[in-house]
């Protein structure tokens, strides 16, 4: 359940030139250049989605076979993941989820969780209000979701890949505490009031999805009424900028295949843009 949390959350997270943007429609790019001797490869996931919608092609799979080493935006393969994880997940100064509700959204919620996840939201107790968003995602979906990244780490471990991550679980954890815990609560609740809307935009994030459209999935992001919240300044931007210079790393290391979301791909602040400003050679690569 914390795995789908995290992956759930994932998916919501100077001025550049607009010639720095992406405009193919390609979720598979090769990174050359800058002195690096073998090209390594980044990829947009999708952290959840349904087993209908999913998809490995064989350019992907071709290129995973020519690296040495998985980057994903953290270690999924830690075996201290779930330690780190559940250190952070509760709220700070003794504040609970009954605390921050009101009596009415408070029961709200619980009958929500009661009747449609069959779950006691009491278990939830001091968690951040955002933990409880999990959940909520095969009830969003329809279906049981499959991962990208665990897809990827499978493939990485046949071929006996190291598995790293840009970003540590304390990082990316701080990065959702930027959000206020009654916000959290907030977006929580509307997501429940307004479900179908919830579910037409994720729908509608699928199929841009698996058009390979990076520009309208990056727009559709940060427009999102469930989403980036006006966070994307933290959540989006500054993240990527942090991962380039440990880009910039790795790939002199040895040949990586990097997975983030592929809403960390687009616009003039992402990171195929940001690579490009850096030096590298960014290129997409047919499906």
């Amino acid at each position: 359940m914390k795995k789908i949390t995290f992956l759930f959350f994932l998916l919501l997270l100077s001025p550049f030139s607009r010639a720095q943007s992406p405009v193919e429609k390609s979720l598979l790019w090769e990174i050359s250049g800058k002195g690096i001797t073998k090209p390594s490869y980044l990829f947009g996931t999708i952290h959840l989605i349904c087993p209908a919608d999913f998809s490995l092609s064989d350019s992907l799979k071709n290129a995973v076979s020519k690296t040495r080493q998985l980057a994903l935006e953290i270690d999924m393969d830690d075996p201290g993941l779930m330690g780190a994880m559940t250190k952070t997940m509760f709220m700070a100064d003794g504040k609970t989820l009954q605390g921050i509700l009101t009596e009415k959204q408070y029961a709200q919620l619980s009958q929500f969780y009661k009747d449609s996840l069959g779950m006691n939201i009491t278990s939830f107790g001091r968690a951040k209000p955002f933990m409880m968003m999990g959940p909520m995602f095969n009830k969003i979906l329809g279906c049981e979701p499959q991962s990208y990244e665990i897809s990827l780490m499978t493939l990485a471990a046949k071929q006996k890949s190291e598995i790293i991550g840009l970003e540590t679980i304390e990082e990316q954890m701080a990065v959702f505490d930027t959000i206020p815990y009654n916000r959290q609560a907030e977006m929580l609740l509307s997501m429940i009031d307004k479900l179908p809307e919830t579910k037409t935009e994720f729908h509608d994030l699928v199929e841009l999805y698996k058009k390979q459209d990076l520009q309208s999935l990056y727009n559709l992001t940060l427009k999102s009424e469930f989403g980036m919240d006006g966070q994307d300044e933290v959540m989006l931007f500054q993240r990527n900028q942090n991962w380039i210079k440990r880009i910039d790393k790795i790939v002199h290391e040895k040949p990586t295949f990097i997975a983030v979301g592929a809403a960390h791909l687009g616009g003039e602040k992402g990171v195929i843009a940001l690579l490009k400003k850096d030096g590298f050679k960014v290129r997409a690569v047919g499906k």
